[in-house]
């Protein structure tokens, strides 16, 4: 019996499949939940879907169902739950429910393949569309097809049906053409997944015998090879994890690169998503740039940097080996190397923050300069400020946190530590090695050293002592010998 397919409009719903048990990660994670540059692989396929502008997006989760809900917090999304694992049919089944009254294309995609793009998406869903398909799956051609379910197709080209790995013939394993996973089902034939039969090897119910079933009722199926291998790849194993992880990285640097990014070695350098970088700045290898990370134009970010939710404005320059986290390096502001930027600071434009220098949730003026060895926490420091080698603010009292403020043009002298809370005047002068621990008006010179003194002859009455005591040592041994001891 012929079924005929009224057609939906242009509306869409999304299920995404993410029951799966994940067996093959030997994880203790579940495999949807497992994360390329900071982000679940559930949430790039949430991500691309929520992009569609779907009428609804469905999750169908199993046994994890509380910790997939979890980690999309906020997402549009609906859950459904699929407490037996009873394969991919049953779980869009278990989706239907949700969506009863909704007329359109029901998009399925699976939770672990995290690259498939928005444009694949909408070019699929457009193919779907324009020859009025009942069922209609992405397919791609692999270089290793072991895994996949393979594309069958008659003498003419037609799809036939799909063929899982475990149930294939010899001749039907050789087959390149392999399905993705990735499906639009027109509301008119959904009610085709009550006939899926279980499968007598699984005890599952397989959703890619949907397409047989459809086509043996008279119903527009087809295939469309449109997407490359990279992209439609889904995450079974660690292995797996990290190819993704490798072309999703692979993808973003050659973006950037197109975009005027220059790049020492690619292949080292680890960018997230929502990380922006600027028009002619220069990434050095063993680079990670992660969160919501902005770099700004003519910046240059040497190698082993890790930046983390930070702003660097344009013309920036971050030192070898230097961290930093939540924070803001102003514009041709020089940071490193070996400096820790930590979350809450803000460098000024045209500051140096040198090395083994650590700031902590401290604002840094303009031009002031920390060249080397020193930490400098919940500060306020002014302009054009020197801080000498060795300086500490000394913030904590071991109850609570304290401030420093030190204003415009203030020198620092080396060693010197300030015991906060503690303000210093514009234009003063801290000499070096002293423990400020009361305000300093404006000009003044603060200094907090005991006076020197000069001993005369010490060495050498240190030296005559020393030799006494070694001869008297060297005596008392001799004695010993001598009695036998």
């Amino acid at each position: 019996m012929k079924i005929t397919v009224s057609g939906g409009g242009l509306k869409t719903a999304v299920v995404i499949l993410a029951a799966g048990r994940g067996e093959r990660m030997n994880s203790t994670l579940p495999k949807v939940l497992h994360r390329i540059f900071g982000k679940p692989l559930l949430q790039y396929v949430v991500d691309s879907a929520l992009a569609l502008k779907p009428s609804r997006v469905i999750v169908v989760a199993g046994r994890h169902y509380k910790d997939i809900k979890d980690s999309l917090k906020g997402a549009d999304v609906s859950f459904v739950i699929q407490k037996e694992p009873k394969g991919t049919g049953d779980a869009v089944l278990k989706a239907w429910v949700l969506l009863k009254g909704f007329k359109g294309a029901v998009l399925v995609m699976n939770g672990d393949a995290p690259l498939v793009t928005e444009a694949t998406l909408n070019k699929f869903l457009g193919l779907h569309r324009k020859n009025k398909n009942a069922v209609s799956f992405i397919s791609f051609n692999a270089s290793n097809p072991a895994s996949y379910g393979r594309v069958l197709r008659d003498d003419s080209g037609n799809v036939i049906s799909i063929v899982e790995e475990k149930d294939a013939t010899e001749v039907q394993r050789k087959i390149n053409e392999v399905n993705s996973g990735i499906y639009a089902i027109e509301s008119d034939v959904v009610g085709l997944l009550k006939e899926i039969p279980l499968n007598a090897v699984k005890h599952e119910y397989y959703l890619t015998d949907i397409i047989g079933i459809a086509g043996n009722k008279g119903c527009n199926v087809n295939a469309y090879c449109i997407g490359s291998e990279d992209e439609l790849m889904g995450v079974n194993t660690m292995p797996e994890l990290l190819k993704a992880q490798q072309a999703f990285r692979k993808r973003l640097v050659d973006a950037w690169m197109e975009k005027g990014v220059v790049f020492f070695d690619p292949d080292s350098v680890f960018i997230y998503p929502e990380v922006a970088i600027g028009k002619g700045t220069t990434i050095y290898p063993n680079v990670c740039l992660e969160g919501k990370t902005s770099i700004g134009q003519r910046c240059v970010v040497y190698p082993n940097v890790r930046i983390i939710d930070s702003v660097i404005k344009d013309g920036a320059v971050i030192k070898d080996s230097t961290v930093v986290e939540g924070s803001v390096i102003g514009a041709r502001a020089v940071v490193g190397p070996f400096a820790h930027i930590r979350p809450g600071s803000d460098i000024g434009v045209e500051a140096k923050i040198g090395n083994f220098v650590e700031i902590k949730k401290s604002i840094i003026g303009k031009g002031t300069k920390a060249s080397h060895l020193s930490y400098l926490g919940d500060a306020s420091i002014g302009r054009d400020v020197n801080i000498g080698a060795g300086t500490i603010t000394c913030n904590y009292d071991g109850k609570q946190k304290h401030g420093t403020t030190i204003e415009d043009r203030v020198f620092v002298g080396s060693d010197t530590q300030f015991i906060a809370p503690v303000r210093v005047g514009r234009d003063a002068y801290i000499g070096a090695g002293s423990t400020i621990t009361k305000n300093v008006p404006p000009k003044a010179l603060a200094l907090s050293r005991a006076e020197q003194r000069n001993i005369e002859g010490w060495a050498i009455k240190r030296q005559s002592s020393v030799v006494s005591r070694q001869l008297s040592v060297k005596d008392k041994r001799s004695g010993r010998k001598k009695r036998g001891i």
